[in-house]
């Protein structure tokens, strides 16, 4: 039975993700309580396996950059800085591009669920403000993209879709409290990325792309901490000093 219903909430994370190029939202049905299996990680992956990634030509890049630029195949990718019309583009900015975009796969998809699933009024209420400045985001990442050909991740990563399936697995008031446990951890994970992008970025399009991003993941962490159901597990720990 375990297995079954396993599979079933795996499917339906699956189903969930079509969901995100459409900005349509994604109705889930109520299922037992899960136990707590999923794991603390790291919300901002330093590497995104390349498993994850779009091809070089497909509807997330434009087809005139399909092929590399001489400079990007000589240094891997992402390993350097390329100049651009917009201002020098290093690694760190690519990554900002890419880890939005990793970040709203899975974020937008279970919001949209969440404003079906949710418990209480305001969990319900405050997903919907969530998924549609996720859409946003995502097409700021996507056109963002276009425009310095980075190629973008074009689904979740394995613990993203762990997390997914934790908070499908529940119901009641333990589906509100799992899902604003995974989704404030990871806003505030990315949160302090976000601000050292836009504090050493010298690209145009970057600085403006950071800062939209720091304005809705601010805005999504209040949301969530709004509820009252932010416990301690719902935070990263805090920086070293």
């Amino acid at each position: 039975m375990r297995s079954r219903q396993g599979h079933r909430r795996l499917a339906l994370a699956a189903a969930c993700l079509v969901t995100v190029a459409a900005g349509t939202a994604c109705t889930a049905p109520a299922v037992p309580p899960a136990t707590d299996t999923a794991q603390v990680a790291d919300a901002v992956p330093t590497e995104i396996p390349e498993e994850l990634m779009a091809p070089p030509a497909t509807s997330l890049t434009r087809e005139e950059d399909a092929e590399p630029t001489a400079q990007a195949a000589e240094s891997g990718d992402d390993s350097e800085t390329r100049p651009t019309k917009w201002g020098p583009l290093s690694a760190a900015d690519r990554d900002l591009i890419k880890k939005v975009r990793l970040a709203t796969l899975w974020e937008m998809t279970i919001a949209q669920e969440a404003i079906q699933r949710g418990n209480s009024s305001r969990v319900r209420e405050i997903s919907r403000e969530i998924s549609e400045q996720h859409h946003a985001l995502d097409n700021e990442a996507r056109d963002l993209a276009q425009k310095l050909d980075v190629r973008l991740p074009v689904r979740p990563t394995e613990d993203q879709q762990k997390w997914m399936a934790d908070i499908s697995g529940r119901s009641g008031r333990d589906y509100d409290v799992t899902y604003v446990k995974w989704l404030r951890l990871a806003h505030g994970q990315i949160f302090a990325f976000i601000g050292q992008v836009r504090g050493s970025t010298q690209n145009t399009l970057v600085r403006t792309f950071a800062e939209s991003c720091n304005k809705a993941v601010l805005n999504h962490q209040r949301l969530l901490e709004s509820t009252g159901l932010a416990g301690p597990e719902a935070f990263p720990d805090p920086p070293e000093v």
